[in-house]
């Protein structure tokens, strides 16, 4: 009895924690017939201006009544978002509009809202920069329908216009109308298993289509005559601009429509595919950058297969048919007058054959890269710099490949708002442990003494960079009003998260990576005075070296670049999520930045180069040099974005996302080119 009991109890605890929490792509909200549906409004955004403003705030919005919805929804009420939506500037507010499922209104009044002049300028400017406004339904954006070029298939823009701009006769302005009715058409299904026999609906699509409907010939409830036959929009006249009063105003009335239609072919869990038909479109191209991709990880993957099989395969064989290289001291050449049990006895081997005493190995017919056994692990000059960005760099590597794994599991979905801000903060956050500990061991075996400098200057490198230029851009941001400001509450929780999470676990990382792990242990040792170099190819040189060795995982993912920059800069939707295809371009990238960096590093090492460490650092992070290049070719010959701020924004955000990827991918190449370098001298160790 006592056991069923606690399974009846256990049952009915998990029941309510699931309708407690709601989970983002997975827990399915239904309604009833004659229940109501909140409407939230969010913020405004174009694609040519990085600056985007909360809707609630603009000029032309009616304020809000402060009527209380169903539920905990009051009118005007801010929604309380995570980490990542506040970062991507959603301002979610709850709006005044009725709807009720199952319920058709043909026309209802909203407000009649008076505009100063200062609101009418605002307002052009906005039509004029042609700003889409973002509504929400049952976490559903309101979006513009249209068709496919082969009008055989629907798809959504997530977004709707504020207005229209049209042109006048020339030497006269632009006419400016404002979308002063809504018609908002809900598509619903019905819903899987009890509900749906219940009688209950879901959510499928919301669809928004705005119109411009004049002022007057209007009915005493502020209804249009006729909605269906508007002779004239509602004009924002050029006089109130030229007339430059303060006193000007205009009183603009608001309606909106609401339909419900049924979609009996679109299910729940696919509703969100309305969003990607047009990326489904383009899967042809997807399909090219990736031959494209692996062809380039091909020929390098040969030429990779060619240094291996032929050169250290060639040196293993060599040591198995006896033809093993000998010992330095087994080399003494003795000089004529020095005679057994005489002056050389009482020499030592060091002084026989000079500086040689920390060399393991000395090959007959040494050249090129077997001439530096005795400094290929030299430290490298300002390794207490490359430690922490190598560790910063793996911290980077383990939030990717997380993101990418919970993205392609369903976890982090676009109907999960701000998710990939908020996971990929607690994943950077937590990954600090992993990278104060191979910061520290880097750190120790370049000859560190003092871990907690390092571990400081691990746990606030990135951060530090990332916060400081965010808090500067802040400062313009914050001057127009923008939702893209950050509040300082915000700021303060960030520099929590940093302070009391982050740097501990750093710490702990550091502390055990320094004192328990230690060094990582080379085959061979190195010599006490280093090897002159001699003078390099141009191809090797740095600078040229760098530039060549990142054009070719940049030309690996230039392609699905091109699809991500319209995503982010002409789209604006936050909506790319064609992760088959970028999960896999991700993996032929690191595929083809482990194998140039392998082969720079070996072709520097023949040209008896032994400052391979920062070299290996910069070539694998070398792309982003090219991918900011072509960052600086897009905004110029691809967008329309105007003004100081935001041309601003776009730099300064493009930096920062060129900076952190070159760290990410610079610190894959290092790693791989120790590895390599560590594998080719154990060949010709002597033991």
């Amino acid at each position: 009895m006592y056991t069923h009991m606690r399974r009846f109890f256990a049952i009915n605890f998990l029941l309510v924690l699931t309708h407690a929490f709601y989970i983002p792509g997975f827990s399915i909200k239904s309604y009833h017939d004659g229940e109501t549906i909140p409407l939230f409004v969010n913020k405004v955004y174009s694609d040519r201006s990085e600056l985007q403003y909360r809707y609630a705030d603009l000029p032309f919005v009616c304020p809000p009544t402060g009527r209380v919805h169903t539920g905990r929804f009051t009118s005007g009420a801010s929604i309380s978002l995570n980490l990542g939506e506040v970062l991507r500037g959603d301002r979610i507010t709850v709006s005044d509009y009725e709807l009720v499922m199952g319920n058709d209104e043909e026309a209802l009044f909203l407000c009649s809202h008076t505009m100063d002049a200062a609101g009418i300028r605002k307002t052009k400017e906005l039509i004029r920069d042609g700003y889409l406004a973002e509504w929400i339904v049952d976490n559903l954006p309101g979006a513009t329908s249209y068709q496919t070029t082969d009008k055989t298939r629907k798809y959504y823009a997530a977004g709707f216009k504020l207005g229209e701009e049209v042109a006048s006769k020339e030497g006269q302005d632009p006419q400016y109308f404002l979308n002063n009715h809504v018609t908002l058409v809900i598509r619903f299904h019905r819903a899987p298993g009890r509900d749906g026999r219940h009688g209950k609906k879901v959510i499928v699509g919301f669809e928004v289509f705005p119109k411009s409907i004049e002022a007057g010939h209007r009915k005493a409830n502020g209804l249009p005559e006729d909605i269906s036959n508007v002779a004239q929009g509602m004009s924002l006249s050029s006089q109130f601009h030229d007339e430059g009063s303060d006193n000007v105003t205009l009183n603009i009335p608001f309606t909106y429509s609401v339909y419900f239609r049924e979609e009996d072919r679109l299910e729940w869990q696919n509703r969100w595919s309305m969003y990607f038909v047009a990326q489904d479109d383009s899967s042809n191209i997807h399909w090219l950058a990736i031959i494209n991709s692996l062809v380039i990880a091909g020929l390098l993957t040969t030429v990779v297969a060619v240094i291996v099989a032929q050169t250290l395969h060639k040196n293993i064989k060599a040591g198995a048919d006896g033809d093993k290289p000998r010992s330095n001291v087994d080399q003494r050449v003795k000089s004529p007058g020095l005679e057994k049990g005489g002056l050389l006895e009482q020499l030592s081997d060091a002084e026989i054959i000079g500086d040689a005493s920390s060399d393991d190995v000395v090959v007959d017919d040494a050249s090129g890269w077997k001439l530096l056994h005795g400094d290929v692990f030299r430290p490298p000059p300002h390794g207490g710099l490359l430690a922490p960005l190598v560790g910063s760099g793996i911290q980077l590597v383990l939030v990717a490949l997380g993101l990418l794994i919970l993205s392609a599991l369903g976890l982090l979905n676009p109907s999960f708002r701000g998710g990939y801000g908020s996971v990929g903060i607690g994943l950077f956050v937590a990954a600090g442990l992993v990278s104060g500990y191979v910061s520290a061991r880097v750190y120790k075996t370049f000859g560190g003494q003092i871990w907690q400098k390092n571990v400081f200057v691990t746990a606030s490198l990135v951060p530090g960079l990332l916060f400081a230029t965010t808090f500067c851009l802040n400062l313009f941001v914050w001057v127009q009003a923008s939702s893209n400001a950050i509040p300082f509450t915000t700021l303060i929780l960030l520099v929590c998260l940093w302070l009391f999470i982050q740097v501990p676990l750093v710490y702990v990382g550091g502390w055990y990576g320094y004192t328990v792990a230690g060094t990582w242990t080379h085959p061979i040792k190195t010599n006490s005075i280093p090897r002159q170099i001699p003078p390099q190819p141009w191809f090797i040189r740095n600078m040229q070296a760098i530039l060549l060795g990142g054009f070719i995982p940049f030309a690996v993912i230039f392609i699905e670049l091109m699809f991500v920059f319209k995503n982010l800069w002409q789209d604006k939707s936050g909506y790319y999520y064609v992760f088959g295809f970028l999960s896999l371009i991700s993996i032929i990238l690191l595929v083809t930045v482990i194998e140039v960096a392998i082969v720079a590093t070996y072709v520097r090492l023949c040209s008896e180069n032994h400052q391979w460490w920062w070299h290996s650092f910069m070539v694998g992070g070398s792309s982003s040099l090219w991918i900011f290049t072509y960052l600086a070719w897009y905004y110029f010959a691809k967008l329309h974005i105007t003004g100081f701020v935001s041309s601003l924004l776009f730099f300064c955000y493009g930096f920062l996302a060129c900076a952190v990827y070159g760290l990410l991918t610079g610190t894959v190449g290092f790693l791989a080119a120790y590895v390599f370098v560590q594998n080719m001298y154990a060949a010709i160790k002597v033991d």
